[in-house]
């Protein structure tokens, strides 16, 4: 039985490197989008065995892709595949349900084995992958449902943050410096009661921030 994968990659020579990846195999796509937005329509149109979904799409991103499709096609794996290996964007993936996360430099009997296994409803996380959010994902629920007093600007840093970009990254992103955003993020951390950014990131998640 054929597996009918929908891709998703802003990177044309990506997809085409997986269009002659799965050539020969009983893996079939099925179609080709460039963000997450085309992405989820696709699926919707064409209701795919799989999607396979890389995180950093603008203008619309793979995490925001793969919410929207836990939320109105329960039933579609997605198995996310991306280039960074950040822990943040794993421990959001794992949080939204995603079937794994494949780093891009995995070689192809890896992405086959992936592919093949998340079709078939199997989880393709690692042991390792779980450990590193496992943390963030027992997060006490009493702390998510507490009304936390953030400020405009250190819930502007948060959402930055939980999208995965650098404590650098943001203040390009906010035009504040380096140290202000450092500062910010120690302020979310104790406000909140977590440790690190992944167990930032998870309690946005799970707030519903991003």
């Amino acid at each position: 039985m054929s597996i009918r994968l929908l891709i998703a990659d802003d990177h044309a020579v990506v997809r085409a490197g997986l269009r002659s990846m799965i050539a020969g195999t009983e893996i079939e796509m099925v179609g080709e989008a460039n963000n997450g937005a085309d992405a989820f329509q696709l699926a919707v149109e064409i209701r795919p065995s799989l999607l396979l979904l890389d995180v950093r799409m603008p203008p619309a991103d793979g995490i925001a892709c793969l919410g929207r499709v836990r939320a109105e096609l329960p039933a579609l794996p997605v198995l996310m595949f991306s280039a960074y290996g950040n822990p943040t964007y794993i421990a959001r993936a794992v949080a939204l349900g995603a079937a794994g996360y494949l780093i891009k430099t995995s070689s192809k009997e890896q992405i086959l084995a992936a592919i093949r296994r998340a079709a078939a409803g199997e989880s393709v996380w690692t042991r390792e992958e779980l450990r590193r959010v496992t943390g963030a994902l027992s997060t006490p629920r009493i702390t998510i449902d507490l009304e936390v007093p953030l400020t405009r600007r250190e819930s502007e840093v948060l959402k930055q943050l939980a999208l995965g970009l650098s404590n650098k990254e943001i203040g390009q992103a906010l035009s504040i410096s380096y140290e202000t955003v450092k500062e910010h993020v120690q302020h979310i951390l104790r406000k909140i009661g977590v440790s690190d950014r992944t167990q930032a990131a998870v309690w946005a998640v799970r707030k519903e921030l991003v």
